[in-house]
């Protein structure tokens, strides 16, 4: 079978029609160039050009291989040049796995920071639930998993990302919509919508601490697993929560956010987890992107 260097002699000597001139633009002499010429019409089994001492010209059948020669070069070209730059980090496709609350800000910087650095990167974004993102992260099918609690399993590496401080949400007519500023003992007693107990989810445990510890019994009214969900809640006026900030991104026509002084180490965690064996060149470059997003988070911009 001909190969890509014969290829080349072919189109160039079809192109130029006279072998010292197609010689030259190969950097090569006329004898091997005839003799790839020949190689190739006997490895054929055609006739692809009529030689004369006057001139070269091409047969029919040169002429439909000339068309189809050309192609063959251009896809090599073209496969050589995504190797190269998925070599680089400058294209492929980076899998990146999320938690829904991540979404409200946080995720939208990502994408935006990724499309101005590695704008030939595509990004496929998977919003799963972090005990789904783990068993992707093992099996390869994600590159990036964005997670409210680190992952602690042999081979994954953790890096925390964000931590935002929470913020109080009401409903506009609940009294302390009008008072500014707000201490946590103001929310003894007050109907309150928490985040449900669940695997993998450690705002109850960490919010039911903090109550715990100041000595402040909230009314907890309803435990639910989405910070969207309690805000729809908030909005007709069954509670108050307290939800990460970055969810006061997110539009209610009827709820109301106040800041709230909480204990030291109470705040809204997102961890950024890989495999420390991932071989995908466009990951750290997309790491860099997750790392700008969380400084922007982290100043509340």
């Amino acid at each position: 079978m001909f190969d890509l260097a014969q290829l080349r002699c072919f189109t160039a000597l079809a192109n130029e029609l006279n072998f010292r001139r197609a010689a030259e633009r190969l950097h090569m002499t006329q004898p091997p160039l005839s003799r790839q010429i020949q190689l190739l019409e006997h490895q054929l089994g055609v006739v692809l050009f009529t030689r004369s001492t006057r001139a070269v010209a091409l047969t029919a059948t040169g002429r439909a291989f000339l068309v189809e020669a050309q192609a063959l070069l251009d896809q090599a070209h073209r496969a050589a040049r995504t190797a190269r730059l998925i070599a680089l980090g400058e294209s492929g496709t980076v899998s990146i796995g999320f938690v829904a609350s991540a979404v409200y800000d946080f995720l939208p910087r990502v994408v935006a920071q990724a499309r101005c650095d590695r704008p030939g990167v595509q990004i496929a974004l998977q919003e799963m639930s972090t005990f789904e993102q783990l068993q992707a992260l093992l099996t390869r099918r994600l590159d990036l998993a964005i997670v409210r609690a680190p992952l602690n399993q042999p081979g994954l590496v953790n890096e925390r990302i964000v931590c935002e401080p929470f913020v109080l949400a009401l409903h506009e007519e609940h009294p302390l919509a009008r008072l500014e500023p707000l201490e946590l003992a103001a929310l003894h007693g007050q109907p309150f919508i928490m985040y449900s107990h669940a695997a993998w989810q450690p705002f109850n445990e960490l919010l039911t601490g903090m109550f715990r510890s100041s000595g402040v019994q909230p009314d907890y009214v309803q435990s639910l697993g989405t910070t969207l969900t309690i805000l729809s809640l908030v909005n007709v006026g069954m509670g108050l929560a307290l939800v990460p900030r970055s969810a006061s991104a997110v539009s209610f026509e009827r709820v109301r956010w106040r800041t709230l002084e909480l204990p030291s180490g109470v705040c809204s965690e997102l961890h950024l987890v890989w495999r420390d064996d991932n071989d995908n060149p466009a990951v750290a470059a997309l790491r860099e992107a997750v790392r700008h997003a969380a400084s922007e988070t982290a100043q509340g911009r």
